[in-house]
């Protein structure tokens, strides 16, 4: 596939998504913006979920790290299932009952301000770190495949990746996700499925039934870690983790609940929230299947790649056609995008609501200001994403970016476990300390684990580490008296 054709996809790609804000932007108030005027119906939040709970992260580096880690991954999607549940029948009917537009005014009702902008301040920079990583991984495979081309140095390519999500979301802001999520899922699931079969026609799988036995045949699509509890990939490790990276990068997290807030009713949020759930495990299937039969060609062929350069190195192939190559870049530019333009609404809604409580302000600033803080947070994702491509070069940076999760939403999972499971008060001014000191102390433990806790290697448990730590700390600085939400 031509350079110019890439470009004309692109170009015709994000053509699509701007029409799209056109229509959906047309209300441009803040209720709009942050809660797309609690209308949304929960059938096309659900879908559009997908793209945003997998983003460009799973598209490249699921696939890219069967290689070296079989269908362990799919340990963690099991965990995700049960931890969907939860925040269907636990977080949501709380949220829905206080009316929430950002979820942590919740800390604020429970603790007091200091614990709300703790809250606030932890969901701001895993969200920035998580949608740089997201958009960091899409910034490269367009460095390679386009922009290299042209002699465009990488902070070129990332500000023109950014600056095409400002441009679509700028105005509608959630509203308009909820629609080009939708289309972005849909382009991204059948990239996969156009990939998945190209590669099986290549490898001489010429029906499902064959497809299905070149799998379950396969040393690489072992799912259970079950002899060595030391093993990172344990199965009961993967499993907790799983469940507690859904319930805080997902529960816990404005990104994913502002979508599930725009639905009419708690009702709707739980129908969508427990579809979404159970699709989710199908197509994660689909990304592991996939990720096999791209090693199996790269093998056949000769092929080498580094981890998350696996699957764009092999989609852009000149033997592998236009169309599959094709299908791969929007995918790949859906799969992304779907989870960034949300990232950057979700960081300006809570940055208005939490830190500068922009409904205090004059009625006639409040716009001004919400599209302010837009652009400054776009160009804190450029610079975020700039950094990392200093930092990490041959990793699988969706492993990377759940370890970064485990530090930096450890304190909203102990703050909202402790004021979800406990009854008692916090003295409040000193809540923050306590978010500060156990991501530190989590880091260490993990560092030294294997000396400390004979041979045991911490995986993505680390985050129940830090939740737990958080959780005792605030238990040291709580009060005696009680109170009951009702």
């Amino acid at each position: 596939m031509s350079t110019n054709a890439i470009i004309l996809l692109i170009l015709a790609y994000f053509g699509v998504l701007i029409l799209i804000s056109y229509f959906t932007g047309k209300e441009d108030s803040n209720e709009a913006f942050f809660k797309a005027n609690k209308s949304a119906p929960w059938y096309l939040v659900a879908f559009g979920m997908i793209g945003a709970s997998l983003s460009g992260v799973t598209f490249i580096s699921v696939p890219g790290a069967v290689e070296a880690k079989q269908f362990g991954y799919f340990q963690v999607v099991i965990g995700y299932f049960f931890g969907y549940l939860i925040i269907a029948y636990v977080l949501l009917p709380l949220y829905y009952k206080m009316n929430l537009t950002s979820i942590y005014t919740y800390l604020k009702e429970r603790f007091g301000t200091t614990s709300y902008k703790t809250g606030s301040i932890a969901f701001l920079i895993s969200r920035t770190v998580g949608a740089s990583f997201r958009l960091f991984l899409v910034a490269k495979v367009l460095q390679l495949l386009v922009f290299n081309n042209f002699d465009i140095p990488f902070p070129v390519t990332v500000v023109i990746t950014i600056a095409l999500i400002w441009l679509y979301t700028f105005r509608g802001g959630i509203k308009t996700i909820i629609f080009t999520d939708t289309l972005q899922t849909l382009f991204m699931l059948v990239s996969v499925v156009v990939t998945i079969s190209f590669l099986a026609t290549a490898l001489d799988l010429n029906s499902i039934s064959e497809l299905y036995n070149n799998v379950t045949e396969s040393k690489l699509s072992k799912v259970f870690f079950l002899d060595d509890v030391n093993d990172a990939q344990y199965f009961i490790k993967s499993f907790l983790a799983g469940v507690f990276i859904t319930i805080t990068m997902t529960g816990l997290d404005q990104d994913m609940m502002q979508k599930n807030l725009t639905c009419k009713n708690l009702k709707d949020a739980q129908k969508n929230m427990v579809s979404f759930s159970v699709i989710l495990v199908f197509v994660n299937i689909l990304f592991l299947t996939l990720g096999l039969l791209l090693t199996q060609y790269a093998t056949q062929h000769g092929i080498i790649a580094k981890k998350d350069d696996l699957f764009p190195t092999i989609a852009m192939l000149p033997e592998i056609g236009v169309v599959t190559s094709a299908f791969f870049l929007l995918g790949l530019i859906a799969a992304a995008y779907s989870s960034a333009d949300s990232a950057l609404t979700s960081l300006t809604t809570s940055f208005c609501i939490d830190i500068i409580e922009l409904d205090k302000k004059p009625k006639e600033d409040q716009k001004r200001v919400r599209k302010q803080i837009h652009v400054l947070f776009s160009v804190i994702l450029v610079i975020v994403i700039i950094l990392f491509d200093l930092l990490f070069k041959d990793v699988s940076v969706i492993w990377e970016l759940f370890k970064a999760a485990g530090y930096t939403y450890g304190p909203l999972l102990g703050l909202f476990a402790f004021g979800i499971l406990t009854k008692k008060h916090l003295k409040d001014k000193y809540v923050w300390i306590i978010a500060i000191v156990a991501p530190i102390v989590s880091y260490f433990i993990n560092m030294y684990s294997v000396d400390l806790l004979n041979g045991y290697q911490i995986g993505f448990e680390i985050l129940i580490v830090n939740g737990l730590l958080t959780f005792l700390g605030l238990l040291c600085i709580s009060k005696r008296s009680e109170i009951s939400i009702d």
